[in-house]
């Protein structure tokens, strides 16, 4: 499973973290289904670390509602309904949009440029079908860009829609180069946003949030076929 695998882990960093990290990716790209119960010793096989830091990282995916605990057997991943991510989608909209009109009319020029690199990492990772290097260069660059208004309390509650409302499916969709488009528009927006175009910046976040719903629904169509490289994963009992 490329999104679960030894290299996925480094020393540098704490091994509970990059577990989680490593998990909530192959979540994301669909390696791990919902639904379906997976061991801990079974993931730290794969991830090769043992299997307590694999425990650890999934109370912490837990606590996120990514996944839940089943006794005696390990963890399913949590299923999410259509309403689940029409609310996800409204509540991210109701924050996203309205930020970047007050982020646009109050940043600096050089406070936006200084989100160029990432925003064209995104599409390069998109182009190159690099599914961890599109999720961590997107993951900043909103987070970032959100926290160019002042409340790191807007950005925390963000930080937390975007992990529960995952793409399950997206190693699909990128493989397919449909990712490209949705990565395209992070640049688009930042340069609205340079130029000083409010409403045309709020436009193209709304657009934006709705290009990546559809990217969910399309992602988690189809729930029942595990194939590829889902299939290496064995569920516990």
């Amino acid at each position: 499973m490329p999104h679960l695998s030894s290299q996925a882990i480094s020393v540098q960093t704490h091994l509970r973290d990059q577990v989680a990290d490593a998990l909530r990716a192959a979540l994301i790209a669909g390696d791990l289904r919902p639904g379906v119960v997976y061991s801990a010793p079974t993931l730290a096989a794969e991830l090769g670390v043992s299997a307590t830091p694999v425990r650890e990282a999934m109370l912490d995916l837990a606590r996120e509602g990514l996944v839940e605990a089943v006794r005696n057997k390990g963890f399913r991943i949590t299923e999410m309904t259509e309403r689940d991510l029409d609310e996800f989608t409204e509540i991210r909209t109701l924050i996203e949009v309205p930020t970047v009109g007050r982020v646009t009319a109050t940043a600096t020029a050089g406070q936006l440029e200084a989100l160029r690199p990432l925003a064209e990492q995104i599409v390069t990772a998109a182009r190159e079908h690099d599914v961890l290097k599109y999720l961590e260069a997107d993951h900043r660059f909103h987070l970032e860009l959100l926290a160019l208004a002042g409340n790191h309390h807007l950005v925390a509650v963000v930080a937390d829609l975007r992990k529960r409302s995952r793409l399950f499916g997206l190693g699909s969709l990128n493989e397919t180069g449909r990712l490209v488009a949705s990565a395209q528009e992070h640049v688009e927006l930042l340069d609205l946003m340079v130029a000083g175009r409010t409403r045309e910046a709020e436009e193209c976040m709304r657009r934006h949030l709705t290009h990546v719903r559809t990217l969910w629904a399309d992602g988690g169509a189809d729930p029942g076929d595990v194939s590829g490289t889902a299939q290496r994963v064995k569920p516990a009992g």
